[in-house]
């Protein structure tokens, strides 16, 4: 995954700092100070959520402010669903019994928190067309769970995640017009791409 995400950042960086040569269409410069807050940025892709095993549907949504010069924090809101297994039977009943089999569950998990990035922008010599970023996000996950009908056991016997929410990202922005843009946000949990409107 490390791999993917420098790979990807690099490959990313090198497109940004040539598009101006490769490109016919006549691009501003950025300005000394460019603002990139006040946006919302909706985001489709895959990701892992705590102790489950294998990837899954993912979205999510912030909306960023200008705190300081190339940074922004953005209040965020995530969302995960999956379906799992849990071996349970009648206690009473005895291991032959047919209520013991795997009941299955659906867990709903929606992390809530602040993701904060940085703009790489200058460092880079991006022109307009282009953000580049790297961010950091914190915050805690609820969740929900629902099981099969015909389950009495523990509502609680299925392996539990943290509740705090860490993940670290890079990735870039492509400025379709002044107004919106598209993204691709790389992380060590989800893997988005999206949407970015510009206020």
């Amino acid at each position: 995954m490390k791999t993917l995400v420098f790979t990807s950042l690099l490959f990313l960086a090198t497109a940004g700092i040539n598009i101006q040569a490769q490109d016919n269409i006549k691009i501003e410069e950025k300005p000394a100070y460019e603002k990139y807050g006040k946006t919302l940025n909706l985001g489709v892709g895959i990701g892992y959520y705590g102790y489950v095993g294998h990837s899954m549907p993912v979205g999510t949504i912030n909306f960023e402010f200008d705190v300081a010069r190339q940074f922004t924090l953005a209040p965020f809101i995530g969302f995960y669903s999956y379906k799992s297994y849990y071996y349970w039977g009648n206690p009473g009943k005895g291991y032959g019994d047919p209520s013991y089999r795997n009941y299955s569950y659906r867990e709903t998990a929606v992390p809530v928190g602040v993701k904060g990035t940085y703009y790489f922008d200058k460092l880079f010599h991006a022109n307009a067309k282009w953000d580049f970023y790297a961010a950091g996000s914190l915050g805690f996950v609820f969740r929900s769970y629902t099981w099969e009908d015909g389950y009495y056991g523990d509502q609680h016997a299925y392996k539990s995640a943290s509740p705090l929410y860490l993940d670290a990202h890079v990735g870039a922005e492509y400025h379709m017009t002044q107004k919106a843009g598209l993204f691709l946000d790389l992380s060590t949990g989800v893997s988005t791409f999206g949407l970015a409107f510009h206020f």
